[in-house]
């Protein structure tokens, strides 16, 4: 009546309790009932059970152990407390490593993991830390001594796949902010255009789909000028005996100082050129002359030469052709070029006509033929699928602080992540690589319970997929080989394990990979 809403009155209790007020704690033996459609069931929470929806890590720290490189990589960090209180530090990394398996894209998702008792134990920590741990811990390193722990760390890792004729893919991607960090500055952006945006300049091996290194810039920063700096600087840290035999890019590298330094280091180079007007004045000129030959995938080629005026020499070219796709115009875009409005337009899409070609020019130092040449490029379209994957599944969209250097720490800590995970995936698929959007319900997502039995810890694992039965056999197989991998080389370095583990995975995938191919 005085027109303010009032809470309605609550029914009386059945069967009153006298002076209790509230309803009493909940313990770990109480159950209260639950109706669903279903019928009814009696749910009882267990707060002290020793239980992590992730029971696959256990199988993946058994993989680390077996050539100690989460330890090795633990022990170099440089990060150090004097406080006996301080975190320890592999709780941090493993923090870091726990959030980066499930996806995690902020800092604040950490606090998902705080109630994990068994992975941390699978992985030798105390317990998982807070997300302001983590944020601390990546700014109090020391920018210099983070970049060479990691650098190392990476070529360690991928040492013994270098030691064979392999191909370096360049590209940058574009990550995109939403708040006032260090180097948030609007650069280019084709799907947010105006959005200030971090350049991630990355280098790649092809085909197996892991990441040497990555460059975290201000947005602007995104072309081949500030690439050609990290990547000639990273080469020349490496021994010259793991250097590619391929270096392979888009349009954006098809500069001069791009094939320059690879031509004088006897690296063989392949990117795309930019349409100017002398590389259409090419095109133009070969269009009228017969000649051309099947490239694969609808593709025509020719072979031509072609020297611009900021190169100091000639080089091949490799002109791709073929017929241009239906283009549809919306009926606004129709209004818009001022069509007449009464004119009738049954669709909703109206077809135009084009019998022109899609052209793509080519320049490269390498011999083979035209055909291989053309698929050695398509080939370069998977460097698109890792970026896809690890902005998207493993958190390189996100880990965002106010400062450029922890965002750098933290995409090279995703990428040695990545890297372990997508090694140890390649034992259940050594032909190709699964990406984590179907690896990680697979082969990760299981409910692994504790328990102790005349003083032993046993580790149940339950998993709901649907190839449950077949993963459980992967992975008793898995700890089959591996517990006699330890055994057999029980005496030899982390080095000579970790090299014998990674041929024997990476058996087929590279035993006939040659230059020019991938």
């Amino acid at each position: 009546m005085d027109g303010m809403v009032h809470d309605p009155m609550p029914f009386p209790p059945a069967h009153p309790k006298g002076d209790l007020q509230g309803p009493a704690p909940l313990g770990q033996k109480d159950t209260f009932a639950v109706k669903t459609a279903g019928g009814m069931f009696h749910v009882r929470w267990d707060h002290q059970a020793r239980v992590s929806a992730n029971g696959g890590v256990v199988h993946f720290a058994q993989f680390l152990e077996s050539a100690k490189v989460f330890d090795e990589w633990v022990a170099e960090c440089p990060l150090s407390y004097e406080s006996n209180r301080a975190h320890n530090v592999r709780d941090i990394l493993g923090t870091m490593m726990l959030s980066a398996l499930n996806g995690h894209r902020r800092y604040a998702h950490i606090t998902a993991l705080r109630g994990d008792s068994v992975n941390p134990q699978v992985l030798n920590m105390k317990q998982v830390v807070s997300e302001d741990t983590v944020r601390r811990a990546l700014r109090r390193m020391d920018g210099e001594a983070a970049r060479y722990w990691q650098e190392r760390h990476l070529i360690q890792t991928l040492e013994p796949l270098l030691s064979v004729p392999w191909i370096l893919d360049v590209d940058v991607t574009v990550k995109p902010l939403y708040g006032y960090q260090e180097g948030a500055i609007v650069g280019h952006n084709p799907h947010k255009p105006g959005r200030p945006s971090h350049a991630l300049h990355t280098f790649l091996l092809a085909k197996a789909r892991l990441v040497l290194d990555v460059h975290v810039h201000p947005g602007d920063q995104h072309t081949s000028t500030t690439t050609k700096v990290d990547l000639f600087n990273w080469l020349e840290k490496i021994p010259q005996r793991l250097w590619p035999k391929l270096l392979r890019g888009d349009c954006g590298f098809g500069n001069e100082d791009m094939m320059a330094w690879p031509e004088a280091a006897g690296i063989s180079y392949l990117f795309k050129q930019r349409m100017t007007v002398k590389t259409k004045a090419l095109v133009r000129e070969l269009d009228l002359v017969d000649g051309w030959v099947d490239a694969g995938q609808g593709w025509q080629a020719k072979e031509s030469v072609l020297r611009l005026s900021t190169w100091t020499k000639t080089r091949r070219a490799i002109i791709l052709r073929r017929p241009s796709k239906p283009r549809y115009l919306r009926r606004k875009d129709l209004i818009s070029e001022k069509e007449p409005k009464q004119k009738c337009i049954e669709e909703f899409q109206h077809l135009i006509s084009d019998d022109t070609f899609d052209y793509q020019v080519l320049v490269t130092s390498l011999t083979d033929s035209i055909s291989m040449v053309a698929q050695c490029y398509r080939d370069r379209a998977d460097a698109e699928n890792v970026f896809d994957e690890l902005k998207n599944e493993w958190g390189w969209g996100g880990f965002t602080s106010r400062k450029l250097e922890p965002c750098q720490i933290a995409a090279r800590i995703i990428a040695q992540i990545y890297n372990w995970w997508s090694i140890f995936v390649r034992l259940a698929s050594p032909d190709h690589h699964r990406e984590m959007v179907t690896a990680r319900p697979l082969l990760l997502h299981s409910i692994v319970r504790q328990t102790t039995t005349s003083g032993q810890r046993v580790l149940t694992i339950s998993s709901t997929h649907a190839k449950a039965e077949k993963v459980a056999n992967f992975f008793h197989r898995l700890a089959s080989f591996l517990n006699g991998l330890h055994a057999t080389a029980e005496h030899w370095t982390r080095q000579r394990s970790w090299e014998a583990l990674l041929r024997k995975i990476f058996a087929s995938a590279f035993s006939e990979l040659k230059p020019g191919t991938s």
